[in-house]
């Protein structure tokens, strides 16, 4: 599950993804290379928090296993997090701490959908891999204690179903969202799978759930590379002027970024930032692991850079 949210000052922004089977996990890559589909993914389950604040930011991920997790219909904990749905919205209660700097995360984020939608959608060619906004128009309300954050702003929740890592049929995945000034919500996926099929999403979801395909454009435009080198693109017209705002999130197997949007062929106007992720998924070798400092459990200690290296390292 994952939410991502921009105040409506445009000052601040944030995401959140919780994880059974963590795709940025050493361990889950780990035990599916030696396990195969024998893996148990609820061994490797996190709650990542990610803020972005003027002198306020946080990113934090601590792995825990099975004996740590509970999960139902309506509710996910994974040690002092969890998240759950209270009537007409979904709770998220956090209790993290940071790294590589150990700070406390802590405090409730309550995501509002202005509907539900029930679209589903394969993302590779076997259909193993299913995407779902769940809530593509929504308002979050931010109140954490530490560090004492207090915000409000529009919000996106969708799922991301998988019956096996992300790394076994795909090599690349860039998403990116951008809200309208109608109040809807432009989604494209561009995803590549290592035979090389791609399969190319546009849909805008409407604030009462109902959607409607768009037509994406048909290049894929370069922007910046990260500090890391990880290809950053959207697809927009040749000549656009698509420009990146911020780099929110800068490691070697992930970008998060926010950008002024160009056109996105539909007849109303993107309010806003468009935020954009993109993620090699090519494995390598050797993962080149990173320590951090964590005083949670060791498993928070170390992160996965999974990037294509000319060199075993």
């Amino acid at each position: 599950w994952y939410v991502d949210a921009i105040s409506d000052d445009g000052q601040h922004a944030l995401s959140i993804i919780a994880f059974v089977g963590s795709v940025f996990s050493p361990y889950y890559a780990s035990a599916f290379a030696k396990y195969g589909h024998a893996v148990k993914a609820d061994n490797h389950c996190a709650i990542n928090v990610a803020l972005y604040s003027p002198e306020q930011r946080r990113w934090a991920m601590t792995e825990r296993g099975q004996a740590n997790v509970q999960r139902d219909a309506e509710h996910f904990r994974v040690g002092p997090s969890q998240l759950a749905w209270r009537g007409d919205h979904l709770a998220i209660d956090l209790d993290e701490i940071s790294v590589p700097i150990p700070q406390r995360v802590r405090g409730s984020v309550r995501v509002y959908p202005q509907a539900l939608c029930n679209y589903t959608h394969a993302l590779d060619d076997a259909g193993r891999h299913r995407w779902g906004p769940i809530a593509p128009c929504a308002r979050i309300e931010v109140e954490l204690a530490k560090p004492g954050l207090r915000w409000q702003g529009n919000a996106y929740l969708d799922s991301n179903e998988g019956d096996e890592p992300v790394t076994v049929p795909f090599k690349t995945w860039d998403w990116s969202r951008a809200r309208m000034a109608d109040g809807s919500t432009a989604v494209i996926y561009d995803v590549t799978q290592l035979n090389g099929a791609r399969t190319l999403l546009a849909e805008r979801f409407m604030p009462d759930g109902s959607w409607e395909s768009f037509q994406a454009a048909p290049k894929r435009e370069a922007l910046p590379a990260t500090f890391w080198r990880i290809d950053r693109g959207v697809r927009a017209d040749v000549g656009s002027a698509t420009q990146v705002i911020e780099t929110l999130e800068d490691a070697p197997f992930y970008a998060r970024s926010m950008a002024k949007p160009a056109e996105l062929k539909i007849n109303v106007p993107a309010w806003g930032a468009l935020v954009i992720e993109n993620v090699p998924l090519v494995p390598v070798e050797v993962p080149i692991l990173v320590p951090f400092i964590n005083t949670v459990t060791p498993c928070s200690g170390l992160f996965l850079a999974s990037v294509t290296l000319p060199v075993i390292v």
